[in-house]
């Protein structure tokens, strides 16, 4: 019998603003903007547990929990939300409503195996895919973008 595959690459999030060597000094790795795309937010007044695509994520109180157009959620601090999204009239900043992505500057690396992403909270840990992108927010924080994601929601710029 041949042995099963190895265990998933672990990236850790640093929560320490900058771009992770990880990802930076990978020669696969791309730089990628943020296209400018609706979502709706609300804010949640309780910790809570947030259910992506890629695992459970812990929310704490005042964090947003997003819905993108396909119904998929995930959570954004309330730290880093207003670096990421600006409402989108009626809407009022830090209000639940309609929200549009800024065009931020990521780094991401397509994968070619399983991977986990440990977030900076040291709880809620991310599992992705071959085919997945690992994306590198430069804030300190990393994620898991699935690949027909990646393509309606990014823009590779290198």
């Amino acid at each position: 019998m041949s042995p099963g595959p190895g265990p998933a690459l672990l990236f850790r999030s640093s929560g320490q603003r900058g771009y992770s060597s990880a990802v930076g000094t990978d020669p696969r790795r791309v730089c990628a903007r943020k296209l400018e795309r609706e979502i709706q937010a609300k804010f949640t007044p309780v910790a809570c547990i947030v259910q992506t695509p890629e695992g459970a994520v812990h929310a704490r109180p005042g964090d947003a929990i997003l819905t993108g157009t396909g119904g998929e959620h995930w959570r954004v601090s309330r730290e880093r939300f207003a670096e990421k999204y600006r409402p989108v009239a009626p809407t009022l900043a830090g209000e639940p409503g309609r929200y549009c992505s800024l065009p931020n500057r990521i780094l991401a690396l397509p994968m070619t195996g399983p991977f986990e992403v440990l977030l900076a909270d040291g709880e809620s840990r991310l599992n992705g895919h071959a085919g997945d992108w690992l994306v590198d927010y430069g804030d300190g924080s990393l994620g898991i973008v699935s690949r027909a994601i990646f393509a309606t929601t990014y823009e590779i710029i290198t």
